[in-house]
């Protein structure tokens, strides 16, 4: 494949991030858009070309099979915005969730996908972290046998994700973008997915809880059955004033523990050690080293020296958990997938 070029589309914080991971690999053909001039300027700044008019950008670049978008809008737009950029052959990443109310125009997106023959990778960055890889291998080498259950939480102030900015104003806070912790936080539904196979069943409450000013759910707690029969408990939430994420795994010969501020490091206790012992994370590794794994796996991906992690196929199923979630609090009910 001849020098890859790349699209960010929506410069927001994860756009940014991405725009210097792409340069940090030495990707150097990386233009810009976002409809608002300062977040463009922004942008320039760190070295890229912008452009002010999409629809101009995608009839140049119309067919060009070297050329790769990465969708970092507000969730409500992603599938629109996906659209286009398929519709003028360009590869796909699409930061999660991949949207937020599936239908058929997310059918559309994984039909001319599939009829291009388009790479498609949604924002899965948890799957690069080598502490929850280290916890899927474990679970791949049945360390700690047969396993019965998961519980995995995320907690965060919404407040204080970008306290550069009004928390009201941005898509997290809002229902019209897509917003509210269950979408945002869905990579504890991939993560769990992941690790233990399809959810069967799910039951859950969620609402606004708290003070903060936002129009969608704030906590969620959520109860899930696989198709292996294991249960698993998830909560989510955007109230805790400490930045939690962890996941316990328990099966009958051990467990295993997983704390995202544990830098990779993974504990497990078996049956046969009576002992926890610790699993090291790569020395030096920091947060942004998933982002830029991620992104590395995408352009294997785009070499085809590699399959996607999640394709927009993958991300729908992931998608139908998370709206079963949602059903299932707004309904009081058990659903089934």
């Amino acid at each position: 494949m001849s020098e890859l070029r790349f699209l960010v589309i929506g410069c927001g914080s994860i756009g940014k991030r991405h725009i210097r991971n792409l340069l940090a690999l030495g990707h150097t053909a990386v233009t810009a858009f976002d409809t608002a001039p300062e977040r463009r300027a922004e942008a320039e700044a760190l070295g890229v070309a912008t452009a002010t008019d999409l629809d101009a950008h995608f009839r140049a670049a119309s067919g060009d099979h070297t050329c790769a978008a990465l969708v970092t809008t507000p969730t409500r737009l992603h599938v629109p915005v996906a659209l286009r950029a398929a519709e003028a052959g360009h590869h796909l990443f699409i930061e999660k969730p991949v949207c937020d109310v599936g239908g058929p125009e997310l059918a559309r997106l994984e039909a001319r996908v599939a009829e291009r023959d388009l790479v498609s990778l949604v924002g899965c960055n948890l799957r690069f972290h080598p502490g929850l890889c280290t916890a899927k291998a474990l679970l791949s080498e049945r360390a700690i046998g047969r396993v019965a259950s998961i519980r995995a939480e995320f907690g965060q102030y919404l407040p204080d994700w970008h306290p550069w900015e009004d928390y009201r104003k941005g898509y997290s806070a809002r229902k019209d973008l897509g917003g509210g912790v269950v979408l945002d936080a869905i990579h504890e539904l991939d993560y769990v997915r992941w690790l233990m196979g399809d959810v069967t069943e799910v039951a859950a409450l969620a609402g606004h809880q708290s003070h903060i000013e936002i129009d969608t759910e704030d906590t969620a707690s959520i109860l899930m059955r696989f198709a292996s029969g294991a249960f698993g408990e998830v909560h989510l939430d955007y109230v805790q004033r400490t930045y939690t994420r962890s996941c316990h795994i328990i099966g009958d010969e051990g467990t295993i523990a997983w704390d995202f501020g544990a830098n990779g490091d993974v504990r497990v206790f078996t049956a046969a050690s009576k002992a926890w012992e610790t699993r090291p994370g790569p020395a030096g590794w920091e947060a942004n080293t998933m982002y830029v794994d991620e992104l590395r796996h995408f352009v294997a991906c785009l070499r085809r020296e590699a399959t996607p992690e999640q394709d927009v196929a993958e991300a729908r199923r992931v998608l139908d958990v998370a709206l079963a979630v949602k059903r299932s609090a707004d309904e009081r009910v058990f659903v089934r997938l």
